[in-house]
């Protein structure tokens, strides 16, 4: 296993809290750390931009505090995702404050960027960059990013379509950095599954919005307890970029989910007519095919308890298997 340095003897169970745009809060990240797995934000979350530095000040001194408290606990590092497109023009300030606070882990999504890779390790940081395919991992690792997040076929948001078990199976053979699988993992039988497969981290999203600190409206949260993978549809039509949707919440926006257009060029959020068509996150709310394991909306920490629960109860069935052969 992969396990970078900072995260050894942090974590309680190996898992980093997906950043969630308009969801993660520090609320939540702190909460996710305190509970001992890593908590993120994205950057863009914290607006206006000024905010950013309040809020890595706010998250510092809150898991300092709790440390110097809690000396027995184990109490996991956070990061900060970047959003590395041309468009995001708030990119070299938001990286120059991570800078600033030496932000333990950098996620950085759709361009693998060398400048950040090179402003992370300058001060020790760890930069995280996520992918759909084999293709675009082996680009993030010549960028030298020090772990690969495999967004696989099921994972909430934007996610991909390959099998964990081609996609982790093919990086594995090349890549030695650590390696996280993304998409449909919501319990620890899954966490346990995930590392039997060659993975060194999970990430998880979903499972985290259905909690007590996460910045979603209630009506979402509920949502996801009341439905299943087979609720969830797969189109690019709210954003320009696939990804995984609540069907529910197509519907109440007056869509046929079943029958959705074609993207417009661009990921616009127009329609033909001119009229604002629903905005992902917004109106249209993403989830994995995990959701059906979501029954409650519980507190961050008891979420964490229940995976770590899990994935030594599923550890420890794998183990017996493998030794009685049954």
């Amino acid at each position: 296993m992969a396990i970078p340095a900072p995260l050894l003897n942090k974590l309680e169970v190996p898992v980093v809290g997906a950043p969630l745009f308009i969801i993660s809060n520090p609320e939540l990240v702190i909460a996710q750390c305190k509970a001992g797995i890593v908590g993120s934000f994205p950057a863009l979350n914290a607006r206006p931009a000024g905010i950013l530095d309040e809020w890595l000040c706010r998250i510092e001194d809150e898991l300092e505090d709790y440390k110097v408290k809690n000396p027995g606990k184990r109490v996991a590092p956070y990061a900060v995702n970047q959003i590395c497109l041309p468009s995001n023009d708030r990119l070299a300030a938001d990286m120059e404050v991570c800078v600033k606070h030496k932000v333990p882990i950098i996620i950085t999504s759709l361009r693998p960027p060398s400048e950040i890779v090179q402003a992370a390790h300058s001060y020790g940081g760890l930069v995280f960059h996520d992918v759909i395919s084999v293709k675009h991992a082996h680009k993030a690792a010549e960028q030298g990013v020090d772990g690969l997040i495999l967004v696989g076929a099921g994972a909430g948001g934007h996610g991909g379509t390959l099998s964990p078990f081609a996609l982790v199976r093919e990086v594995k053979q090349w890549f030695k950095g650590t390696i996280l699988l993304s998409g449909a993992i919501a319990d620890g039988a899954s966490i346990a599954a995930a590392l039997a497969l060659g993975a060194d981290l999970v990430y998880i999203g979903t499972r985290f919005i259905a909690t007590q600190e996460a910045n979603a409206v209630s009506p979402y949260k509920e949502a996801l307890t009341k439905f299943a993978a087979q609720d969830i549809v797969y189109t690019d039509y709210f954003s320009g970029v696939h990804g995984n949707y609540l069907a529910p919440s197509i519907v109440a926006a007056g869509l046929d989910p079943t029958n959705l257009p074609k993207a417009e060029r661009g990921g616009m959020n127009f329609g033909s007519a001119g009229t604002e068509k629903p905005k992902a996150w917004r109106d249209i709310w993403g989830a994995g095919q995990g959701v059906g394991q979501i029954l409650d909306v519980p507190p961050a920490a008891v979420v964490v308890d229940r995976l770590k629960s899990e994935y030594v109860q599923a550890s420890g069935e794998f183990f017996r298997r493998s030794i009685t052969g049954c």
